[in-house]
């Protein structure tokens, strides 16, 4: 079993940035891919970025490209996704998720946390 707990939401204004952090324990977190996924109200949840294991590929939503980074540091068993140029349309609660494959839909992801709110006032 794998568990995974974000951290690093919040409030802040349009042009801020974030980091979320998401720390995994469990199985061998340096085996799988990571990703996160956000989920406004009333929408369904939709990829966001995603790294594989060995940090050699990466993939983002378009419109997250470079605002967006996603890293991963599987010493600390911990992967990150810097925020920056934050806009409203990113309001969401963002989900850490972990899978054995690198994909952009949410049934490539085994296991998921429990979601950290960002919130961007305009």
């Amino acid at each position: 079993q794998v568990q995974l707990v974000e951290s690093g939401g919040g409030l802040v204004q349009a042009g801020g940035s974030l980091r979320l952090s998401c720390a995994v324990s469990g199985r061998t977190f340096s085996y799988y891919a990571m990703g996160w996924f956000r989920q406004a109200p009333g929408k369904e949840r939709e990829f966001v970025a995603a790294i594989n294991w060995n940090v050699l590929n990466t993939i983002y939503q378009d419109s997250v490209k470079g605002r967006f980074t996603i890293s991963r540091d599987n010493a600390k068993n911990t992967v990150y996704l810097q925020m920056n140029s934050l806009k409203p349309e990113d309001t969401a609660v963002y989900y850490c998720t972990a899978g054995r494959r690198l994909g952009f839909v949410v049934s490539d992801y085994d296991y998921w946390g429990q979601g950290t709110q960002v919130t961007v006032s305009s």
